[in-house]
């Protein structure tokens, strides 16, 4: 079967378009990320702006073009932390699955984090699963699995670039664990091991599998830090738009690594995509019906 995700994310919007056999993604047709910061102003306000709304919008009506042209046969769109955390958000996603025809749903902190795990897939007992998004961090461990709200966007419109304010409030929020691994997902992290690689454009398959080590994303993150925003956006491997938030995911991302005493991190280009994917696949065929609840009401 071939199926579509999308992740409605605080800081990017990714689809992918993948066929799915035996609880399993066989094979990747298209995988793709646009930063539309839709969190943008949400932990401040509570609600999803009208500016950032409309930047999805254009991104999603691309989207289904993409995933009708490949003959995707359900897209399952989910939604994180600014959705979450929105007052209109749930009539928001009703909006989407009445205009693009996607099926919807909202993931509660826990269910996010079980989600990216199973995108994750198997790992060594002890592997903690670290998802540094743009309004919360997920953490896995096991049986143990948790939300926390701190993130690369979140975090930035709390603390600017204070690297130091942001590794303490970080080190705050996170639980007792004592993990003898790590790997990592999303834009922060995968960021941040393009950069250690020194790669002159972003590599999805060289990036996949990387080790980063502690002091590698020390290095790298003052190296950002010391740039104003307008040179580091011309930063090889570095997407301009997430320019303005790397140093506060990246703060994180060293809180993360301090706090459990890790000297690396694994890094992976599977996450909540793919078990998104993976959980489309699984959704019964849907009727017709009428407008879902909010349609139309959202802003």
């Amino acid at each position: 079967m071939i199926v579509g995700a999308v992740d409605l994310g605080t800081n990017t919007t990714r689809l992918l378009v993948a066929e799915v056999e035996g609880g399993a993604i066989r094979r990747e047709l298209h995988r793709e990320s646009r930063i539309t910061r839709l969190g943008e102003g949400v932990d401040a306000r509570r609600r999803l702006l009208p500016v950032p709304i409309a930047r999805v919008r254009n991104v999603l009506t691309d989207y289904r073009r993409a995933a009708e042209s490949l003959g995707a046969e359900r897209v399952l769109l989910v939604a994180t932390s600014a959705v979450r955390d929105a007052e209109n958000g749930e009539a928001f996603l009703g909006e989407i699955e009445w205009s693009y025809g996607f099926v919807t749903r909202l993931l509660s902190g826990d269910e996010e984090a079980e989600l990216t795990r199973r995108g994750v897939g198997a790992t060594e007992p002890g592997t903690l699963v670290v998802d540094i998004g743009g309004g919360s961090t997920e953490l896995a461990l096991g049986e143990f699995h948790v939300s926390l709200p701190m993130g690369s966007v979140r975090f930035t419109e709390r603390y600017g670039e204070d690297i130091a304010r942001s590794r303490a409030e970080a080190r705050n929020l996170l639980p007792e664990l004592d993990p003898a691994r790590a790997v990592g997902v999303a834009g922060t992290i995968t960021t941040f091991a393009a950069l250690d690689l020194g790669l002159e454009a972003y590599d999805s398959e060289r990036v996949d599998g990387h080790r980063l080590t502690r002091e590698g994303a020390r290095v790298q993150l003052e190296r950002l830090a010391a740039l104003p925003i307008a040179e580091r956006r011309l930063v090889p491997a570095l997407e301009p738009e997430r320019a303005p938030v790397i140093v506060a995911g990246g703060a994180i991302l060293l809180a993360v690594l301090d706090r459990y005493g890790l000297d690396e991190i694994g890094v992976s280009e599977h996450d909540i995509l793919d078990g998104a994917a993976l959980l489309a696949a699984e959704l019964p065929e849907r009727g017709e019906g009428d407008a879902p609840p909010g349609a139309f009401t959202c802003c």
